[in-house]
């Protein structure tokens, strides 16, 4: 790496800030962070697996629809695929990759990232019939929440539900062409005929959500109750706005519209993660000429960037241990959200000489790194519990995380069906932590007081989620030197 680039002088800058002897071993936390996507995996486990205390799992699913929907990922602590936040997890993970695919790979990661994607990806394409016919959901909420097993015996339905042309999701297939379109800059590097196949999915994935629109929870009920989306507008903004970055096609222009102030990022609201990129864009002057048309995308993430680190007009609430807090059922999630993008950002506005004006002044790129720094960290430990809530980094982690398949015996250990009603008594209410350790995991975290009740009971802290951990991932990267 040459001592003018700008990696380099990133990394300099870094360490005069932070200093080489960090207490926090962000590259510890960066490898546990990928290990608990093979930790969620459904399906035939490859004969690399690193999580060995799981098994193969959900043999037969799409047997119903006459297809193979085996693969993905379960959302969190049960066994359903809910294909809608599947794909955010996807998307980010491949953000992940075209932002800090350098750091990734300094670190020996980046294959593990890539077959995370991959892992995602590949079941997409299975679900992606036809050009208007994406399957969303395998599993249901309601049934596999009265029962409490592994993945590998579970006993649930396995009914498998789809969106067409007559029964639309222009939010759940939107969010799936944002993820196939990172994923092909993601890969494209690396494997490019698997980028190509990408592209074409995510191509017609959204022209199905913009031809046919409306809401996916109208199409798949069973969703509603458990991931329901507000609106699909945003995921057709944020698909758009990364197809225009995997395809240089400027059509893509036309559908970037709507406009939208937002105080969080998530899995339900893209806005900010399609305002960040585009004002990403605008800083490295990749729109000429319509530049006025787009700097109110600019605008809007500047002023949600602002709110976080506590220099905006209405900025976002901080518990008293400091950490961004916007509400009691898995706050976390919308932490790791904001500081992928805060990261981000920052380090656009280095790269093209730039600052961030806020309501209360100039913010330099090293202020925001310092920010996200202090997220991150107090995220793994440095908070008023010395509790670390990425689940086996540190001594002092949640031990009884609200999780099937870790708080159960493994299968391997002991194959004896574990019965619907069984797991409840002889795993839920034990007051024991669980005997498999969920690497990488990131809880719902503590209340506004900074306090955590580490029980299985409590799944509003208590409970890991895909889209928690996976903006986490790209910046653990950016922040191990």
């Amino acid at each position: 790496m040459s001592l003018t680039s700008p990696n380099f002088v990133i990394g300099f800058c870094f360490v005069i800030l932070f200093g080489n002897a960090a207490s926090i071993d962000y590259g510890i936390a960066l490898t546990k962070s990928l290990l608990y996507f093979e930790a969620q995996r459904s399906g035939k486990l490859p004969p690399n697996q690193r999580v060995q205390w799981r098994g193969d799992s959900a043999l037969n699913d799409g047997k119903d629809a006459g297809i193979d929907l085996t693969g993905g990922y379960y959302d969190a602590g049960d066994n359903v695929k809910f294909g809608f936040p599947m794909a955010f997890t996807v998307t980010m993970l491949a953000w992940s990759v075209v932002e800090f695919g350098e750091k990734l790979e300094a670190k020996k990661e980046l294959t593990n990232a890539l077959n995370a994607i991959k892992w995602g990806t590949d079941y997409f394409i299975k679900a992606h019939t036809q050009p208007h016919i994406f399957y969303g959901e395998v599993g249901d909420g309601n049934s596999d929440h009265q029962c409490w097993e592994r993945p590998e015996d579970m006993t649930t339905p396995r009914n498998s539900y789809k969106v067409d042309e007559q029964h639309p999701g222009s939010d759940l297939v939107g969010e799936t062409a944002a993820a196939f379109a990172a994923a092909a800059i993601a890969f494209n590097k690396w494997n490019s005929s698997y980028s190509s196949q990408l592209l074409v999915h995510a191509k017609e994935l959204f022209d199905f959500a913009n031809k046919f629109q409306g809401q996916y929870q109208t199409s798949i009920s069973v969703a509603g109750q458990f991931y329901g989306s507000t609106g699909y507008e945003d995921e057709l903004l944020w698909a758009a706005t990364w197809l225009l970055k995997a395809t240089q096609d400027k059509t893509y222009l036309d559908y970037i519209n709507g406009q939208a102030t937002r105080s969080m990022f998530s899995w339900d609201d893209k806005y900010v993660g399609a305002q960040v990129l585009i004002a990403k864009n605008l800083l490295e002057k990749k729109f000429p000429g319509n530049e006025s048309l787009l700097n109110q995308y600019k605008k809007n993430a500047e002023e949600f960037i602002c709110n976080c680190i506590q220099k905006g007009n209405n900025n976002i609430n901080k518990t008293n241990g400091g950490l961004l807090w916007w509400q009691p059922w898995n706050n976390l999630q919308y932490v790791t959200a904001a500081t992928f993008v805060i990261t981000s950002y920052a380090d656009t506005l280095f790269a093209t000489k730039n600052s961030l004006q806020c309501a209360t002044g100039t913010v330099e790129f090293s202020n925001l790194i310092m920010f996200v720094k202090s997220q991150v960290d107090y995220i793994l430990g440095e908070n008023p519990k010395k509790m670390s809530y990425m689940v086996g980094f540190g001594t002092n982690y949640p031990q009884k995380i609200h999780h099937r398949g870790a708080s159960i015996v493994s299968i391997k250990k002991d194959r004896a069906t574990v019965s619907c009603n069984e797991g409840f008594n002889l795993w839920f209410y034990k007051n024991a932590p669980n005997p498999n350790i969920l690497d990488g995991a990131i809880v719902g975290g503590p209340d506004l007081s900074d306090n955590y009740n580490d029980s299985r009971t409590n799944f509003q802290q208590a409970e890991a989620a895909t889209a928690n951990t996976a903006p986490l991932v790209g910046v653990l990267a950016r922040l191990t030197e």
